[in-house]
């Protein structure tokens, strides 16, 4: 978005939260009209995609690939085009004009729940790609991007973040909740799950699998056009996608980089061994029943030991 587009949603500098149906959504992008618009009257397209992530979870990555699988791995689109225009934030004030003048085949993005996802969707051909990390990476990028994204709430140490985040007391609500819902639907045939840490182990593979689930033939020319332009050192240097257009009063990077790291197992610089016990203690009581469902489970959640493989 422009300065001129957001400068007036951004005025109060007291953070206070939009919350709908007990979740709640930061403020400037949402209210509680557009959130219930979206899901009560949004008009969702047989062919749309819908790009879902829990936040900090690799959204940005996926509209890049979803982008240049669609335009079938020439970088023009990406190059020229703000992806918040590409895919639009449907569900938010200024995404919602977006997304409902957009052309089909439309790619839209949200970090709804299954619960507030629109309606419309459950009886249509649309397709969803949901795209999950590893929540213990999750919570530091939420961490420091919350720090210098002055719709969030700034948070006064990690510690307490972790602790907010572990009960669901952060926008957007519990990682745990959000992915459990989601998860309810692998298996459909218009539902793709993928995980962060395959898309870090076998980009290539990832943007194949995707295209197959798309039903979009690209050449081995393209797949490896699509792989070389969303690789991070290529998105963190398209200001089309790493926020830097956005004026200093919505997305402050003096206080950090939006395209922070870009790898996996970075909790490990931040946790400590009793937070890391403690977390696991409370995942495994919150996933039970789906222990086993990720890649970042398979060594032990204790041993931090980075594995890969694949959640489709």
């Amino acid at each position: 978005y422009s300065a001129d587009d957001t400068s007036t949603l951004w005025t109060d500098m007291a953070v206070r939260y939009v919350c709908y149906k007990g979740i709640n959504f930061p403020p400037g992008y949402n209210s509680e009209q557009s959130l219930r618009f979206a899901e009560t009257q949004f008009r969702v397209r047989d062919d749309d995609v819908f790009n879902v992530t829990y936040p900090k979870s690799g959204t940005v990555w996926m509209t890049e690939i979803l982008s240049l699988i669609r335009s079938r791995g020439d970088p023009a689109w990406n190059r020229a085009v703000l992806n918040s225009e590409r895919s639009p934030w449907f569900s938010t004030q200024l995404g919602l004009d977006a997304a409902q003048t957009c052309p089909s085949p439309r790619l839209l993005t949200c970090h709804l729940p299954l619960q507030l996802f629109p309606k419309a969707f459950f009886s249509s051909r649309a397709k969803v790609v949901y795209t999950v990390r590893d929540p213990r990476d999750v919570v530091v990028s939420y961490y420091h991007f919350s720090k210098m994204c002055s719709s969030y709430q700034d948070p006064e140490s990690f510690a307490q973040f972790l602790e907010d985040f572990l009960r669901g007391d952060v926008p957007h609500g519990s990682w745990f909740e959000h992915v459990r819902a989601w998860r309810q639907l692998k298996g459909k045939d218009n539902v793709f799950f993928i995980s962060y840490e395959e898309l870090q182990q076998d980009l290539q593979g990832s943007v194949r699998r995707l295209c197959q689930f798309l039903g979009q033939e690209l050449e081995d020319a393209d797949i490896s056009s699509v792989v070389e332009n969303t690789s991070f050192q290529a998105m963190r240097e398209n200001d089309k996608c790493n926020s830097t257009l956005l004026p200093r009063n919505i997305m402050d990077q003096e206080r950090g980089t939006f395209l922070r790291k870009g790898v996996c197992g970075d909790w490990k610089n931040h946790f400590t061994v009793a937070q890391s016990e403690h977390f696991a203690m409370i995942y495994r009581e919150r996933m039970r029943g789906l222990n086993g469902a990720f890649p970042w489970e398979w060594a032990g959640l204790e041993s931090g030991t980075r594995v890969t493989g694949k959640s489709q």
